[in-house]
């Protein structure tokens, strides 16, 4: 057969001139990312109780939603967090490559069984169901270049409607989102004082609101069926939907009471606000709206980058003035640097590949061929990565860095054994490139396999290593393959070409191999001493596999090592209860102290929101720090880490702490691990933190592990409003009346929708602010009684000081609380769990466990 190639070198030469094609072919189409795609896919659940406490969240909406979810197809677990801005999601998370489609249309089914045992204001409003990508690509910033020109509520609307649409169409993006987004809505704040001095009760204003604000449908005039003689039909048109705070103010309280026509304004204030205040984004100390972009499963991060910022750039012509954009934060950044990384690399191995087979082979003649080969191969691989759905990662290449120095092999078996041939037997390069391939072309073939055989079964690996790797191993044996189909056919027609019978040697590789032959002598006395002496070489090859053994148990184990990714992420932490206020000016403490540092390029804080708990809380802020380019800047990522804890400590009101991203994007939400402790024992959240309190002051004690920490705080001050049912029914005054008034006052009630540029905002009725400062406030809200008279709630209830949480997590349906952490220095992440697991089964009492979610 290899005769065949020999004898039609043309043919030979088509053959890899169609791998090569292939290729390159491939290589244009491929996705490239950091790593293959192993986070596993998400699908998310929001559901939104205004006013509701996370202790109510949990108990009301999450705990029936997450009974359906058990034995869903292919769910590996799901997680929920409450806040007490009245936000629920639930995340869960499947196998991976589950096809998130189906898993949301299955998770959605799920859902809407539990969706008759959920409270009525929940349902209202509704059930959010998506799939979800934890992959942010980048995030671009709106912001005013002007001072104060725009505010946070117009730049975050302007993203909705004019950036994120266009942003979502772009390939590759999975989604697009606004962080805090301050959507639009009609905002009656209410004044409970005017309201009980005109008698009038929130359930007025909503009954009226209901009843004002709605799109009717009034048919038409002239509809068949109608007399033959009718000419013309006529559609009716009628008021619908209000659109201005001045609409809304014009609504009709009352008409007949003594002071006449009452309206909405007389008893509130309306405008055009936020839906929810709760979150404040700011880029380098100025207020913008942020929007994260995550990338769709399997996309090309880099040409995704490139389409986004052309795409961006093509928007920014049609901002207003004074408006701009910023990309804070863009992980793509690192996906260049570490491919160029591994580019660069390859492209070092291949000349110290083509040195040494110069300084053996002391031909460039000879030389030439395998350096032919070799690219032949791994250019081919770029199609087998192709057929097998797989991208250009670090890893991928990383492969093809190892398989220059196999790949090669083949060529240089069959080239040595035609020059043997040529100088011992005196044959021409024709006839020696003949008889040589009859001789080791069933040992090229034998070296294919082998080598198959060793990485093959690394593709079934199972779980994310087994994910990680098997593009590795596969990557490697279609290079071994394509090298071995081209040692048969090309390179023996090369050789027959290209060698010349003899070439001469100069001075320095006569030295070099009179040199060389010493080391060879030295090397084949050595293996006739172990020969004779069988027994010490048998002990000596024991040892080596004792020594190999040992080395196995000792070496740190880890999954993938910590990197500077660029930038870094703090977790700003205030007292419990803290507001936004006090939040943000701790946040921009810290902000502003790192801004100094020559390394940072920009500071991205997100306040009240709260990345480890993954859910809006005041006294909590996130900031992405983003470096200078590599080459920029001495500092590394842990430099800055520290600098940056260092100034969090520093404090008054609070703290900061700093950590590296995850290593891959997508699997946790920081570096390190992350580790639930979970309760079974009945759902008591004091109790647990008296356990995780424990727990960790256990782990604490060990020198090998660091930064060990938890965000669950259950001791947060909160008042707890206790409704004496009898002396309000004694009164006349409704139960519900009385919820449905403090939901409307203390906390947000959703009435209705009105329209707005072409979409669809809430109405929220809620007291103005100098009315929900204190408990006494609640003296100063009224409830109507079935006899008309305004009773004050203190007068129907009373407050007592109590504790509870900000924010509660689930795990798999049970009460937990996450703890974080890390090994510490010279300690792999394997070693580390090895310790918490050994921690947690002598310090947790019964009832308790673990689970590992990162």
């Amino acid at each position: 057969m290899t005769r065949f190639f020999i004898t039609r070198p043309i043919f030979a030469s088509v053959l890899s001139i169609i791998i090569v094609l292939s290729g390159l072919i491939a290589a244009l189409q491929l996705p490239i990312a950091q790593y293959p795609q192993i986070a596993p896919p998400t699908v998310l659940i929001t559901a939104t109780f205004p006013g509701a406490s996370a202790d109510t969240l949990t108990k009301t909406v999450a705990a029936p939603i997450e009974e359906q979810l058990s034995g869903v197809e292919n769910l590996l677990y799901f997680s929920s967090s409450s806040d007490s801005s009245g936000t629920l999601t639930i995340t869960a998370t499947f196998e991976v490559g589950t096809d998130v489609d189906e898993a949301t249309f299955n998770i959605s089914n799920r859902a809407n069984i539990a969706l008759p045992r959920l409270p009525e204001e929940v349902r209202r409003i509704g059930l959010k169901i998506e799939k979800r990508s934890n992959d942010i690509l980048m995030v671009f910033m709106l912001i005013s270049k002007e001072k104060g020109k725009y505010d946070p509520l117009y730049l975050s609307n302007y993203a909705t409607l004019n950036v994120l649409d266009e942003l979502k169409r772009t390939k590759g993006v999975g989604d697009v989102q606004v962080f805090g987004g301050q959507d639009y809505s009609m905002r009656i704040w209410l004044r409970p004082d005017r309201m009980a001095q005109l008698g009038i009760a929130t359930t007025d204003i909503t009954a009226a609101i209901q009843a004002q604000n709605a799109q009717y449908a009034a048919g038409k005039i002239g509809q068949e069926p109608m007399p033959p003689d009718q000419q013309l039909i006529y559609t009716v048109n009628a008021k619908g939907r209000l659109l201005t705070p001045e609409q809304f103010g014009n609504i009709i309280l009352r008409a007949d009471g003594p002071q006449g026509v009452l309206y909405l304004k007389d008893v509130a204030r309306i405008e055009l606000g936020a839906q929810s205040y709760d979150v404040r984004t700011a880029l380098n100390g100025e207020p913008g709206a942020g929007m994260p972009v995550f990338l769709q499963p399997g996309a090309n991060a880099l040409d995704t980058k490139n389409a986004l910022v052309t795409k961006m750039d093509e928007l920014k012509k049609r901002f207003p003035p004074g408006m701009d954009y910023v990309v804070p934060y863009d992980t793509s950044l690192f996906v260049k640097a570490s491919m160029w990384e591994v580019v660069k690399t390859l492209g070092e191995a291949m000349v110290l590949v083509i040195l040494v087979v110069y300084l053996f082979l002391q031909s460039w003649r000879a030389t030439l061929i395998p350096l032919i080969a070799v690219p032949i191969s791994l250019i081919g691989t770029f199609a087998g990565l192709w057929l097998f759905g797989f991208s250009i990662n670090t890893l991928t290449l990383f492969a093809m860095v190892l398989s220059i120095g196999i790949v090669v092999d083949d060529a240089i078996v069959v080239l040595e054994n035609i020059e043997r041939l040529m100088d011992e037997e005196k044959l021409s390069p024709m006839k020696a490139a003949i008889k040589s391939m009859e001789q080791v072309a069933s040992a090229v073939v034998a070296i294919v396999l082998v080598l198959c055989a060793v990485f093959v079964p690394v593709a079934f690996m199972g779980g994310i290593a087994g994910e990680l790797y098997r593009q590795f191993a596969v990557t490697v044996a279609v290079a071994v393959t394509i090298s071995g189909v081209v040692a048969l056919t090309l390179t023996p027609a090369l050789c027959a070409i290209l060698l010349k019978h003899t070439h001469g040697e100069s001075a320095f590789f006569l030295a070099f191999n009179r040199n060389f032959k010493r080391l060879t002598d030295f090397y084949v006395n050595m293996v006739s001493t172990t020969i004779r002496h069988k027994i010490i070489g048998a002990i000596a090859f024991s040892g080596i596999i004792a020594l190999a053994g040992y080395l196995i148990k000792t070496v740190p184990e880890g999954f993938v090592p910590p990197e500077d990714q660029g930038y870094v992420v703090a977790a700003t932490i205030l007292p419990d209860g803290a507001t936004l206020a006090r939040t943000t000016r701790t946040a921009e403490a810290v902000r502003a102290s790192i801004a100094s540092d020559p390394a940072v390029a920009h500071e991205f804080v997100v306040n009240g929101f709260d990345l480890i708990g993954g859910g809006n809380k005041t006294s909590s802020a996130t900031m992405f720090v983003a470096f200078k380019d590599w080459s920029e800047r001495t500092a590394s990522a842990e430099d800055i880490i520290q600098k940056l804890t260092g100034i969090g400590m520093q404090q008054s009101d609070g703290i900061a702490i700093a950590f590296n991203p995850p290593a891959i994007r997508g699997l946790g939400t920081a570096g390190g691990f992350e580790v639930y402790v979970q309760t079974r024992a009945g759902a008591d959240p004091l109790q647990l933190s008296t356990v995780v309190n424990n727990f960790i002051e256990a782990l604490n004690q060990e020198p090998r592990l660091a930064g060990i920490a938890t965000f669950f705080r259950p001791t947060v001050p909160q008042f707890f409003v206790e409704v004496d049912d009898a002396k309000a029914i004694s009164q006349q005054v409704r139960i519900a009346d009385i919820y449905a008034t403090l939901q409307s006052t203390m906390g947000s009630f959703y009435v209705n929708d009105f329209n707005l540029s072409g979409r669809t905002y809430r109405v929220q009725l809620q007291a103005e602010p100098a009315y929900r400062t204190n408990p006494d406030d609640l003296g100063r809200v009224y409830v109507r009684s079935q006899s008309g008279a305004m009773v004050p709630l203190s007068a129907l209830s009373r407050i007592s000081t109590v504790v509870g949480a900000e924010q509660l997590e689930r795990y798999n349906g049970l009460l937990s609380a996450k703890v974080m952490g890390g090994g510490a220095p010279g300690v792999s992440s394997g070693d580390a769990i090895k310790l918490v697991e050994e921690i947690a089964e002598k310090s947790l009492p019964d009832n308790y466990q673990i689970a590992w979610t990162a």
